[in-house]
């Protein structure tokens, strides 16, 4: 009889953690990003001041993982950085060249980090590092806008946020016309939209 109400025990314990393990792994999402509304851009200084000048990347690619039980995630962003535009088809071409961005022996820039400071289920900085030219910095991006919601059209649940920045260029082997007194500051802006392509166990 003892010995039945301890197998009875065991195995509502057993049940009891089956059910804990299936909630715990569907809170650990992953999302993919939509190139098609995915556009870091960035600002940089011309002339020391005398106006700014404004660009994006045009294809990006990654992928985001959160889980909104915990206050975790991870997020990857890879750039083709060939896919550079200012807008000015002369400056596109200088900027690939070998003073700038070497763009053909460093085709991508990777920025990859963690979630953090989660307020409402929403992350609000991701702390990270940025690979750019080669050479790998740390970098704070802070989120000033999130939002998860079904997309309409796909019918899948979708992402978007937008997160900011501040880089050195010439941290990165990027210091042409430093000498003509170009400010290094680069201001960093990433709007992302991520659809949802499936749950997986949380670590």
């Amino acid at each position: 009889m003892q010995y039945q109400k301890s197998l009875v025990s065991t195995l509502k314990f057993c049940g009891l953690l089956l059910l804990l393990g299936t909630e715990t792994q569907a809170k650990l999402e992953t999302y993919e990003i939509d190139p098609s509304h995915t556009y870091p851009s960035f600002e940089a200084d011309h002339m020391g001041g005398l106006s700014l000048w404004r660009g994006k990347i045009n294809s990006s690619t990654g992928e985001i993982t959160i889980d909104t039980e915990l206050n975790t995630g991870r997020v990857k962003v890879i750039m083709d950085m060939s896919t550079i535009d200012f807008g000015h088809q002369k400056m596109n071409a200088h900027a690939k060249r070998d003073d700038m961005f070497a763009v053909e022996e460093y085709p991508n820039a990777i920025f990859e980090g963690e979630l953090v400071e989660f307020v409402n289920e929403a992350p609000t900085k991701v702390n990270g590092q940025l690979t750019l030219r080669g050479v790998t910095q740390p970098l704070t991006l802070e989120i000033k806008t999130a939002k998860c919601m079904l997309h309409p059209f796909k019918l899948k649940q979708v992402c978007g946020a937008t997160a900011e920045g501040t880089i050195m260029r010439d941290d990165f082997g990027i210091d042409y016309a430093k000498f003509m007194g170009f400010d290094m500051e680069v201001r960093l802006l990433i709007s992302v939209e991520a659809i949802k392509v499936r749950n997986n166990a949380s670590k």
